[in-house]
């Protein structure tokens, strides 16, 4: 990236460059970073959406799913043409008309412990918006040991919950520190059964990317060591100290 921006850049992000937070010297840092995204599906529709907008340099999407029809309502880069077609391949086709400028890399794989040891060191951020607790508890171990910030989402019927984990900070909490593998059952993220609204995969998608965005500025009150609940039917928001788990093996 060149160390000046030029007339056109400006211009298309001339309504953030203008927040004090951000300015010239933010929006460079937005397009020098790299973010990979875990799952292309309702969350990572709109975190992919948001960031591209904003001006992220490096994107990288990982997901092996094709489009089905019961994915619409809720997962924006997708239309009624793409049925059947992979998500991965769709999704750099739609960023690419937001943003030509955003490198897009898509891995059409599942993740797992061999391939992600692979491409993780290529990212700074890593997004979790996977729908099962193998990947997520994968994603957390990884930027533990790598020492990656993670922002995690997950949803289900109205809620939502987001995590982040800046692993560069040896003091906060990890997911196993919340959630124990023994006790959960991935039904919890399950949309086929329990169902989801799909403005609720939108506005947690989006809390996300602005989770990155803040990271990467370094601005605003983050949520290490926190989990942010939203029950979006009552409008109830919760925002939960986690607590480091004396027998975790993060600590």
């Amino acid at each position: 990236m060149k160390s000046q921006l030029n007339k056109k850049i400006i211009e298309r992000y001339s309504r953030q460059i203008v927040l004090k937070d951000i300015g010239v010297l933010g929006q460079k840092k937005i397009l020098l970073s790299k973010v990979l995204i875990i799952g292309a599906g309702g969350l990572g529709s709109p975190v992919a959406e948001f960031l591209s907008r904003a001006g992220i340099g490096s994107l990288g999407i990982v997901d092996d799913d094709k489009v089905g029809l019961s994915n619409l309502h809720r997962q924006g880069l997708y239309n009624t043409s793409d049925i059947g077609k992979f998500k991965v391949k769709i999704a750099k086709d739609k960023i690419k008309k937001i943003n030509p400028t955003t490198r897009v890399t898509i891995y059409k794989i599942r993740l797992n412990n061999n391939n992600f040891k692979k491409i993780i060191n290529d990212y700074d951020y890593i997004v979790d918006g996977s729908d099962n607790f193998t990947t997520k508890f994968l994603l957390n171990d990884y930027c533990l040991r790598f020492k990656k910030i993670l922002v995690t989402g997950a949803i289900s019927k109205f809620d939502g919950h987001i995590f982040t984990f800046n692993f560069k900070n040896k003091k906060i909490p990890c997911l196993r520190c919340f959630f124990q593998e023994s006790n959960i059952s991935d039904d919890l993220l399950n949309c086929e059964s329990e169902g989801i609204l799909g403005t609720v995969a939108g506005i947690v998608g989006t809390i996300q990317a602005n989770e990155v965005l803040k990271k990467i500025l370094n601005i605003g009150t983050g949520l290490d060591g926190y989990i942010f609940i939203l029950d979006l039917l009552n409008l109830n928001f919760r925002k939960v100290k986690i607590k480091k788990r004396k027998n975790c093996f993060c600590k």
